[in-house]
């Protein structure tokens, strides 16, 4: 490396605010490794909120050792479609929006580009959320006013937090992230190690087995809140890493980093909440605050501090790509400035479900579920993209309407639309009530038992939408990424 691009990189990594965004990132600042990926994906999915999970599985009326299995399959499987989403990071050195332009074109990929940022934007004032009801909650049991002001101030805390960590980018949040795994990772094995002597497994191992139908919607449950959760942004954060890098390494640590935590924690939670189902009806409402109330006292204060900063460690990682996504989608504005947009809105939507909203994690999982439908047709379209190359990408063409990859490709688009709405057409409203706005899906279920039939409950629009989409794209897309690489070819000779 030469001493310019040496300084240029030192400069980089002094520099407390990122100054990249959405375009090429510079070789000279290309130099992570793939062991670095575990450290942004393991803090931010080693909260306590995992064991919550449980009790959603449970919900299913699946007994342990289908919910174990589920559990293991459901949780490994999403994160490695993150892993091989992250591997077109290295080879296109720009965001995972960016890099979808290789199938959708430069402005085709604005259709995703949206659902991306709204799903972004959901999951991180959602963790915000859940932050501060933890601390409202963690406050009663000391004895503390868990009340109106307590709100306010955990509110304007966490979401400043948030944002400044947002604002400053990529190397600041690398290093942030590798000192919260720690910290949050010591307070979750404290937390098992004080709760580990309520597991009854006779009480755990005595539920009733549920039906395969059952069992496919703890399963979908578990690959949108997990792995599919984070999929829109999983080459963000690859961007960074050498040319060099094995792709089987980029998606192994992206893997193990995601995965690890959240198995050992919901299998946990399946022990423990599998054995107090008093725990499952407080977890409806306030999942972190609710696991809190088996501690004891003097462990509340650190328990919160570990809880909040991992649910602060993921909102971060949501902040920085949605405001990454929003530039993919025209937004002429610098990074910092987009993820300061994003925080704002962050900010206003947690004081409005904190202070105003009668109840929000249904309407939530019902968003969940309606946005995780388009964005897994994306990713199934995008991961057979990723496979059919045999090249890295033309980087300067995903910048290009006129380029390589063209302005719009209304072929993936199609795909796109065609799996969305037969996904919807195979997933219910599993929260009528608190969310009536989506009581329309399921249009498509009266052919296997209608919306009261046992198959409703299994969502399966999600996963039949990521087939589409990547069957889909593996029989049209074809040769649309070979004329590509063809034309990339000959560009090169001529050079």
């Amino acid at each position: 490396m030469s001493d310019i691009a040496t300084t240029r990189l030192s400069d980089t990594e002094r520099s407390l605010v990122e100054t990249n965004g959405i375009e090429i990132i510079d070789e000279a600042e290309r130099t992570a490794k793939p062991s670095d990926l575990f450290w942004p994906w393991f803090a931010a999915n080693v909260s306590v909120f995992g064991i919550s999970y449980a009790s959603f599985v449970f919900g299913f009326g699946i007994n342990f050792t289908q919910a174990l299995l589920v559990t293991v399959i459901g949780i490994v499987l999403s994160f490695l479609a993150c892993g091989i989403i992250a591997i077109a990071g290295k080879r296109g050195s720009v965001p995972t929006m960016v890099l979808s332009r290789s199938a959708f074109g430069v402005n085709g990929q604005k259709v995703p580009g949206v659902f991306s940022w709204l799903i972004s934007m959901g999951w991180e004032t959602f963790l915000a959320i859940m932050a501060v009801l933890a601390t409202a909650t963690v406050f009663r049991q000391l004895g503390w006013s868990g009340g109106t002001m307590t709100k306010i101030i955990a509110c304007a805390v966490i979401a400043t937090l948030i944002v400044l960590a947002a604002v400053a980018g990529y190397h600041t949040i690398m290093r942030m992230q590798s000192i919260l795994t720690w910290a949050t990772g010591a307070a979750t094995i404290a937390y098992i190690a004080m709760t580990v002597g309520r597991i009854d497994l006779a009480q755990v191992t005595s539920r009733p087995g549920g039906s395969p139908e059952a069992v496919i919607g703890a399963l979908v449950m578990l690959m949108t809140g997990f792995g599919l959760g984070w999929i829109n942004i999983a080459a963000d954060w690859s961007r960074y890493q050498r040319r060099d890098a094995s792709g089987v390494k980029i998606a192994f640590w992206n893997t193990l980093g995601g995965a690890l935590a959240p198995v050992i924690l919901v299998i946990y939670g399946l022990l423990l909440i599998g054995s107090e189902p008093a725990l499952e009806e407080g977890i409806v409402n306030d999942p972190i605050g609710t696991l809190a109330t088996i501690l004891p006292i003097w462990f509340l204060v650190p328990f919160l501090l570990a809880a909040v900063l991992a649910l602060v460690s993921g909102a971060v990682l949501g902040i920085y790509s949605s405001g990454l996504t929003l530039l993919s989608l025209g937004i002429n504005i610098p990074r910092p400035a987009a993820a300061l947009i994003d925080g704002t809105i962050l900010t206003l939507g947690t004081i409005w479900v904190v202070f105003f909203a009668q109840d929000f994690l249904g309407p939530f999982q019902s968003f969940l579920i309606t946005l995780g439908v388009p964005i897994a047709a994306w990713a199934g379209i995008l991961m057979a993209d990723i496979l059919l190359r045999r090249r890295n990408y033309d980087e300067r063409g995903l910048f290009d309407p006129n380029g390589r990859y063209g302005n719009v490709n209304w072929t993936a688009i199609a795909i796109m639309a065609v799996a969305t709405v037969i996904g919807w057409g195979l997933v219910i409203n599993l929260f009528a009530d608190a969310a009536p706005w989506n009581n329309w899906q399921g249009y498509l279920l009266g052919a296997i038992g209608g919306k009261e039939g046992t198959w409703a409950w299994a969502n399966l629009g999600v996963l039949v939408s990521l087939a589409i989409g990547f069957l889909g794209w593996l029989a049209l897309g074809t040769s649309i990424v070979r004329r590509q690489e063809a034309t990339q070819i000959l560009a090169e000779d001529r050079v």
